[in-house]
Parts: structure tokens; C-alpha cells; sequence
């Protein structure tokens, strides 16, 4: 089955009602803020969100630095640039940009999740380590790993919104444990008014063991240091990296 990604494209009008609003992130920006302020080895007044989004992390975060956002995505950067218009936002890849200066936190949430094979997941934390300033922290939260990955595991949410009510039915699926990649389903009831319209979309995402995200992260330079982090029934390793000084 075809990747699609139109939560980022053509449906990304969706994304404010996805995951709900951005003060319901301050919970994790509050965690990743902490972590940061723990661990760094110099001052932290800037900050680079690594797949922002549509800037429901730096909604919370610029509170506490001056974050740059970047993605791949220009129809997300329009939205984080809407919620976040005192901040930075740059369009780039998160394998292979270069922006020329260097901050000193850098965040990477779920589009981590996105670099589906190991070339890519390794080029991603280069790219990061390269924007980062010696004792500088990355923070960075596997959405899953071989160890917690659930079959067939199937989340369901609904928001509303000016008329708008929108059922999210998302489902993960591992065709082939073998390699480093599973599926991810989502079905969209949208109704508009009342009237029903069903759209789907589906990725292709990165699942590695925490030995080899240990092993990457090593090798890539960083000193790591390994947290938990809670949402609802679900519990999260939560990877802080430092780059040496």
C-alpha cells in the first residue's frame, strides 16, 4: 500500500483538531523544558524543533526559549507560523539540512518516527548533532519501539470545531517483524454540517529496538541519558543527549 502522509498535504487543515489543542502539549514541553534545564552544560536561550510541525510544541516552548521550527511540510510551517508568529520557521528535510548557526537545544518528537530505514534514521541525528552547541541537549521520544510496539493496536478520537466534527480511527499493523518498519492506518469521519465524508491515509514508519537507538545516538557523538515519561496508560523512553563540549 502507497504511503500518503495527507495529514501534512492536502488534509492538513485537519491537524489543529488532531491531538487537540496546544495547550494540551504543555504537559510534555514542561517535561522536555525540564530535562533540558537538568542536563545542559550551558546556558539554554535557544532552541530548535526538529519536525515542529504545526507548532504545537513551540506553542509551549517559546515560553521558556527562542525556538526555531522546521519541517518538511510548507502547508504545516503556514500553520505553526499562524500560532507562533513571533517565532522562526524554517522549510527544510530532517536528514540533510544546514541553516548555518547552531542552538543550544534541539528537540525531536514523533517525526523521528517517520525515517523508516536505518540510513535515514542515522542521517536524522547527524543532521541534529550538527546544529547542536558543544554541551548542548537534545531531547528526543521514540513514538515506539520493537520493545513496547503493540499489534494491531487501534486508537479512536473525536474532536468538534465550528461545525466540524472529525472521528480520528488510527491503527498500527507489523506486516513483517523482520525489518525496521510498520503501518500506520487512519481513517477520517468528517462531517461537515452534518454531512459525512471518509478519507484515509497511510504511513510507513521507523520501529528499531532501544539498543539500536542506544547504538545510533552513540555513535553519532552523543552522551545519553535515558527518562520516563507518562501519558495516560502509555509510558515512554524518553532519550536525553548531550553533545560533548
Amino acid at each position: 500500500m502507497q504511503e500518503t502522509n495527507r495529514l501534512y498535504t492536502d488534509l492538513a487543515w485537519l491537524w489543529p483538531l488532531w491531538g487537540g489543542a496546544a495547550a494540551e502539549y504543555a504537559d510534555y514541553s514542561e517535561h522536555v523544558i525540564a530535562l533540558i534545564r537538568q542536563y545542559s552544560e550551558r546556558e539554554v536561550r535557544t532552541l530548535l524543533d526538529i519536525g515542529c510541525g504545526g507548532g504545537k510544541n513551540v506553542y509551549n516552548l517559546k515560553r521558556s526559549f527562542n525556538v526555531t521550527g522546521l519541517d518538511l511540510s510548507p502547508t504545516m510551517l503556514a500553520q505553526a507560523k499562524e500560532l507562533n508568529p513571533e517565532c522562526t520557521f524554517v522549510h527544510g528535510d530532517m536528514r540533510s539540512f544546514s541553516l548555518n548557526r547552531s542552538f543550544d537545544a534541539v528537540l525531536m518528537d514523533d517525526a523521528i518516527a517517520h525515517m523508516n530505514n536505518r540510513v535515514d534514521f542515522e542521517e536524522a541525528f547527524r543532521a541534529a548533532y550538527a546544529h547542536l552547541n558543544p554541551g548542548g541537549v537534545m531531547v528526543v521520544t521514540p513514538d515506539v519501539t520493537v520493545e513496547n510496539f503493540q499489534q494491531n493496536k487501534t486508537t479512536t478520537f473525536s474532536a468538534t470545531k465550528d461545525g466540524l466534527d472529525v472521528v480520528f480511527i488510527e491503527n498500527v499493523y507489523d506486516s513483517d517483524t523482520s525489518d525496521e518498519q510498520y503501518e500506520t492506518t487512519i481513517l477520517y469521519l468528517i462531517r461537515e454540517q452534518g454531512s459525512l465524508r471518509i478519507e484515509t491515509d497511510h504511513w510507513v514508519m521507523g520501529i528499531f529496538t532501544l539498543d539500536t537507538w542506544r547504538q545510533v545516538l552513540h555513535e553519532t557523538g552523543f552522551q545519553t541519558h535515558e527518562k520516563q515519561y507518562r501519558l495516560g496508560e502509555d509510558e515512554y523512553t524518553v532519550f536525553v543527549c548531550v553533545k560533548p563540549q
